[in-house]
């Protein structure tokens, strides 16, 4: 899953990301309003933490050019202002969820968790589909009720294809989802974490739209 982090304190913002890749996810970080536009336009992310006081443009400015746009990327408001007016607007404007800073990075991931589930359509926290049972919290993968060892990057892209059964995901989209800016991509990773992937769990898991890209197999 790739997420985007819009916050203009250095130390808060480091703590985000390192503390998110941690848990497995792909995570791009700015530190203005103008960056984080500019950003959304050029990319698909799957969650959007939002800090409201931004430099060059305001985030809550941001939130509501992002709704008027019409992208339904879920949207997780950080901030220092606590007042209930503050909150009102931040979810009248398209905010998701609210988290009041200082909060714990435990709390953080679990509303990530949370909404990631809820843009997917699914209340149960583990993900299921053809023998496979995925839990973004424990960050542990069965196959058949065993359990299959999967490095971060195989887990990530297995998340990403779960999450949409059925729906077949272009090899940039997939590639865009487990990498960062800054990290290097191999040429051919996504060929090599499929490979992997069918290898550790089943041949016919995950099928190959030529021309197109990947997807989960029917249950």
């Amino acid at each position: 899953m790739r997420l985007l982090l819009v916050e203009d304190d250095e130390m808060i913002g480091k703590s985000i990301r390192e503390g998110l890749r941690r848990e497995g996810y792909g995570i791009d970080w700015v530190r203005d309003g103008w960056a984080a536009e500019q950003s959304l336009t050029a990319t698909d992310y799957d969650l959007l933490i939002l800090d409201l006081g931004l430099p060059r443009v305001h985030g809550l400015q941001v939130l509501k050019n992002t709704r008027q746009k019409g992208k339904k990327i879920p949207v997780l408001v950080i901030t220092a202002r606590d007042g209930v007016e503050d909150r009102v607007n931040g979810l009248d404007a398209g905010a998701d969820d609210y988290l009041v800073k200082p909060f714990s990075m435990s709390e953080l991931g679990a509303r990530v968790r949370a909404l990631l589930r809820r843009s997917a359509g699914q209340a149960d926290p583990v993900f299921r589909h053809g023998g496979i049972e995925l839990n973004p919290l424990t960050r542990e993968v069965l196959f058949n009720k065993k359990s299959v060892a999967l490095s971060q990057r195989e887990f990530a892209l297995l998340e990403s294809l779960i999450r949409h059964p059925g729906t077949v995901i272009s090899r940039t989209s997939l590639e865009q989802s487990i990498y960062a800016w800054g990290q290097e991509v191999e040429s051919n990773a996504v060929e090599v974490h499929i490979s992997n992937l069918r290898k550790k769990l089943s041949p016919k898991l995950i099928k190959t739209v030529r021309g197109v890209g990947y997807k989960i197999a029917g249950q």
